[in-house]
Order: structure tokens, then sequence, then C-alpha cells
């Protein structure tokens, strides 16, 4: 069947206009560098709604999403579960700054999913989550330095903005501006999915490596699964030196397994960041570890840590309705992994059989597809990718409506409102916009 772009598809006058007007008071007219399609040009479309696997602009147009805000929305968007544990929520008020019983239980929750999680702080972005935990690592082993992966995202703190993928990439910016040199000079940079280069990190280091942090599925350059034995690698050397493994799983945590990377491999870190997922949507973050670990953390220890709205009302119902859905509802990953494996077998075969250069990975619930023929195992192989053919791609695909990420090295979330026959759109979509792409 062949998909031609959508007749009802509108011109997006109203988010161009919008964009006009966000960009007079708003730095680029967005409030997240991705968000202005700086990666593939052109203006960014301005959503009005969501519901299940669609979206709605501003201009009446609907669109397929494989973005999902990001990852959060596993579930589909405005899910009936936890859009009413958020009214409820809502009606007793929307923020106290005091304890509540609901941050009490999905911190339960948390220690009781994911396997190396006995104590949780909530936060309320990845980012603070991620930083958190760094500072952790560095008080508990009396260390400096934190070895982080080319092209992995952690987040915009400080220590984090040297080799940043996603965003940070796609703007030119790799390592901001703003960040001092003595704070960038503890941040050793390491090739995803190169175990030797971690090693020669901490040769080169001995005795001054606090922590290594790693996307345990890499997200932010694409998505790159690890290779086999890199995780236990990263685990035996941070166990033989004395060094924290943080997974960073604010991406993959409760998307590509229940427990997360951690489950889905059998690898146990020593602290854990969440978040996405983990808010069903609205903001949230978390990072978790060993009762030892975490005792060290304000007001237990001197490690100091706040946030004034950490554990918001509405954010933690949202929570607590998404993660026990999909503790009640295990086929909600039985699902998401059949959509997986039709996007398996209709990628591999626009390779192979009508022999698109291309490359497809996936893990779970998140995917990619890179326009080169070599494999794709960390960022030098993601960024060597043709990025005009991804931007042709991108675009044509947003005419046929189907919405994607506006960046090569972002990824596609399926959810449980995705259907196969979505799928089947989505390839006869992607079959056609190839033709066009290639044949130019």
């Amino acid at each position: 069947m062949s998909v031609t772009k959508q007749e009802t598809l509108q011109q997006r006058v109203n988010s161009d206009r919008m964009f006009e007007r966000a960009r007079r008071t708003i730095p680029g007219g967005v409030n997240s560098p991705v968000r202005a399609f700086g990666s593939v040009g052109g203006n960014p479309v301005f959503v009005a709604r969501a519901a299940g696997a669609t979206i709605w602009d501003i201009d009446g147009n609907a669109y397929l999403d494989y973005v999902g805000s990001w990852g959060p929305m596993i579930l589909g968007h405005n899910h009936p579960t936890v859009r009413a544990a958020v009214e409820r929520a809502i009606a007793n008020g929307t923020s106290f700054g005091a304890p509540t019983e609901a941050e009490v239980e999905l911190a339960e929750l948390v220690v009781e999913i994911v396997p190396s999680v006995e104590v949780v702080r909530l936060v309320n972005s990845g980012t603070e989550a991620t930083m958190s935990a760094a500072r952790l690592a560095r008080a508990v082993t009396d260390r400096s330095k934190v070895i982080k992966f080319r092209g992995g995202y952690h987040g915009h703190a400080d220590i984090f903005l040297v080799e940043a993928g996603s965003g940070a990439a796609t703007i030119g910016v790799p390592s901001s501006p703003g960040v001092p040199s003595s704070t960038a000079g503890d941040t050793l940079v390491a090739e995803y999915n190169n175990l030797p280069s971690v090693e020669r990190l901490f040769d080169a280091n001995r005795d001054a490596i606090a922590c290594v942090i790693v996307e345990p599925v890499a997200g932010n350059m694409g998505c790159v699964p690890p290779a086999e034995g890199f995780l236990e690698g990263l685990r035996e050397l941070c166990t033989r030196t004395g060094a924290l493994l943080i997974f960073d799983e604010v991406m993959t945590g409760f998307r590509v397994a229940p427990g997360g990377a951690q489950q889905l491999f059998g690898v146990t870190p020593d602290l854990t960041t969440m978040g996405k997922v983990l808010g069903g949507g609205l903001p949230v973050g978390a990072y978790g570890g060993s009762e030892y670990l975490m005792r060290h953390i304000a007001p237990d220890g001197p490690v100091y840590q706040a946030g004034t709205l950490s554990g918001n009302p509405l954010a933690t119902a949202a929570g607590i309705a998404t993660l026990t859905h999909l503790r009640e509802h295990p086929e909600v990953y039985e699902h998401i992994e059949r959509l997986g494996e039709m996007m398996d077998r209709g990628w591999n075969a626009l390779a192979r059989d009508e022999g698109y250069p291309l490359t497809w990975n996936r893990v779970g619930s998140m995917g990619s597809v890179f326009f080169t023929t070599q494999p794709v195992v960390d960022w030098n192989s993601a960024a060597a990718a043709n990025r005009d053919a991804f931007t042709q791609y991108f675009w044509g695909m947003l005419e046929r409506g189907i919405y994607l990420a506006p960046s090569p090295f972002e990824v596609l979330f399926l959810s449980a409102a995705h259907t196969e026959a979505d799928i089947d759109r989505t390839l006869d979509a992607a079959r056609d916009v190839l033709a066009e792409v290639f044949s130019s």
C-alpha cells in the first residue's frame, strides 16, 4: 500500500505565526533547544492537544506521534487512568511544600520495581537527578573526577556539558560557553561501547575517579544498544577501583523493562537516575541506590540537595498512576515489543531487500534509523550518518502526518497506544519518502 502526502494536511500558518511571536520573548522561540528544529531547518509545530498516539497542532493537523513528549508517554497521551489521578489530586491543591502521602507511595513503588534502589529521593527533573547523583558519588568516594561518554547527554549541569549529544550536538555546542574550565577539567570522556577507552582513563587517573555515568542504552546519539559485555565491564571496573557506577535511566527507566535497563541486562549500578515515565508526563526526576549511599543525603547525612517543589502532588499522582498501571498490566510491554519487532522487520527489509543505505537500532520501545550502511555503536558512527538524508526524511514523514523527533540524535518512542496499523502506516510512509529522498 502506497502512502501519499495527507490531502487533509493544512499549511502550518498558525504555527509559523506563533513561532515568530515566541521568538520575541523566548530564546530561539522555544524552551528547550531541540524543539526549534535547528537540526532539520524550518519552523516547529506548535501542539494544541493530544490523545493516545495522536497529536494535533494549532492549525488542526493530526499527526501520528513517535516523540511521546520525549519519552514519558509510554501509555500514550492523556491516558484516562493518569488523567483521572491528576484530576483527583488537583482538587486538593497544586503544591504544599510539605510532605505528602503520595510522594511516599511513589518512592515505595520505585523501590519495589527498580532492582538496585533501596532508598530514593524525588527531584523535579532528570538534570537535577544526575547532578545530585554525581555530587553524592564525589562525597562518598572523596574523589573529584567523573567519566562520561562522548555523545552521552545527562542534562545541562556544568559537569555534563562536555562532548554532549542530543540537543547540544545539533546546535553545535558540544561544550557550552559558561562552563568553567576548572569544572570541565574534572569530566573525563570515554567512548561508548569501548571498554579500553574507559580503562585508559582509570589508569591515567588512579584513585581520582568518583564515578562513571552512562546511559545503559544510549538515547542521545540516537538509540545505541550496549555491546555485549560493555555494561558488565563497567561494573567490574568500578567495583575494582572503588568508583561508583551510575546508570542514567531517565530515558530507559520503566520503559525498556519495568525495572529499566538494569533489569533487562542484569547489571546492577550503585546509583540510578530516573525521570520521564516516572512522572507520567509531568515534570519529575529521582535518584536512588543502596541504603548506605542514600543515607548520606541531607537531612540524614551531610550531602546537601533540596527542591521546593520536589514531590509535587500532581506529578506524584501521575507517576503513581503510570507505574501502577504498568505493574498491573505487564501486557503493555508485550504489546510494545510486538510493535518493535514489526519495526525491526520493516526497516531491515527496506535496507536489505530494497537497498536503502540505512541502519535501524532498537531496544524495547526505543528505536532509531540512521542513514548509513555501517553499524552504529557509538557517537562517531552515529555522527557519520547522512544528516541531509535525515532532514529530507523528517520533512517527508511530517508531510504524511508522522511526527518524529526533529534531530538525528533523538529516538523514536513506541507506546501502548500505538497499533499494528500505525506501524504499517509508518513503514509505508517511510518507503515512499525514502524513494523520494534517494531518487534525488
